[in-house]
């Protein structure tokens, strides 16, 4: 889909923007983590598209919904893949802006035998994605599409799209992730948040709640986290499903049971999920029962946008059921 297309949809056709970030993943296989101070040898190495924006718009443009790319890129070969990667998916990427000087973003995945992974990221070019490079949504929201973010793009970018987004009458979801480095407030950004979506450490970072402490009210935790602006929250619990706390109260979706390869596309893959299901005019519960399937069926296959489910696939697991 071109950008001409993107513009002229109508009110029918509904359509999730992407502020968000684009990467190279540098994917290690190994038997298990090293302890601090501790070598251990890789098994693998694999060069692989990804960026939590890049694999949420390939989520939701696999779902079969329309998605606009609003991304930075480095001058570069791995730039350059990136863009005909999200070119080759679908995707509209005339506002993904190739930068001079900060490489392309890159991520370090190390993956363990109990497919657990742990990330390292190298923003890049994703650091370069200022305010006046999300200008341009306001031509393309409308009533009806969806935002979605997360936090591998400046705060205040994503802030500028939600408030964009808000006065065009579209959703904004944010996906509190990474949450670790984010150094930027985050109340403004809340408070123009339809859904946030974000998982346990995240929770427990968002609402100051000590790692430690193993019996979280995971309902209270999202009720709690509802009260700094978000209409709903999300929060997803891997193998446990996922608890919502919205406007009319709280519920728990149960987990769709697979075989875990690779937990790395499986959080992208329910963001991409249910703001697919959203633009889609679906209710928030189907979307989240959409999103814990499609997070269900990415675990399943090794790598990032390469495990990111279809349609099909979606309600296959799902027994054809919305």
């Amino acid at each position: 889909m071109n950008a001409a297309s993107a513009t002229s949809a109508t009110s029918a056709t509904r359509k999730v923007v992407v502020v968000g970030s684009a990467n190279v993943d540098a994917v290690i296989e190994l038997q298990r983590f090293p302890v601090p101070g501790e070598t251990v040898l890789g098994r693998t190495l694999q060069w692989l598209p990804g960026g939590k924006g890049a694999n949420q718009a390939v989520a939701a443009c696999r779902l079969g919904v329309p998605t606009v790319a609003v991304m930075a890129v480095g001058d570069d070969e791995f730039g350059r893949q990136v863009l005909a990667t999200l070119d080759a998916e679908g995707a509209d990427t005339h506002y993904v802006r190739p930068v001079a000087g900060p490489p392309t973003g890159l991520a370090v995945v190390s993956v363990d035998d109990g497919g657990e992974n742990t990330i390292v990221v190298v923003p890049g070019a994703n650091a370069s994605l200022a305010p006046s490079d999300v200008d341009g949504i306001a031509s393309l929201l409308q009533e009806g599409d969806v935002l979605l973010l997360q936090l591998e793009v400046p705060v205040e970018t994503s802030r500028t799209a939600a408030a964009i987004a808000r006065a065009c009458g579209a959703r904004v979801l944010l996906n509190a992730a990474p949450l670790g480095g984010v150094s930027a407030p985050l109340d403004d950004l809340l408070a123009l948040t339809d859904v946030l979506i974000l998982n346990e450490t995240e929770a427990r970072l968002l609402a100051g709640v000590p790692d430690h402490q193993d019996d979280a009210d995971w309902s209270a935790l999202a009720a709690q986290l509802s009260r700094r602006g978000p209409q709903a929250v999300v929060l997803t619990l891997g193998e446990d499903g996922a608890v919502v706390h919205g406007p009319d109260g709280g519920w728990h979706q149960s987990a769709f049971a697979t075989d875990v390869v690779d937990t790395t596309g499986a959080g992208d893959a329910f963001c991409g999920a249910v703001a697919a299901a959203l633009a889609q005019a679906e209710t928030l519960p189907v979307a989240v029962r959409r999103g814990c399937a499609a997070g269900a069926f990415a675990v399943t296959k090794a790598g990032a946008q390469r495990a990111l489910p279809s349609a099909q696939d979606v309600e296959g697991l799902m027994g054809g059921v919305s």
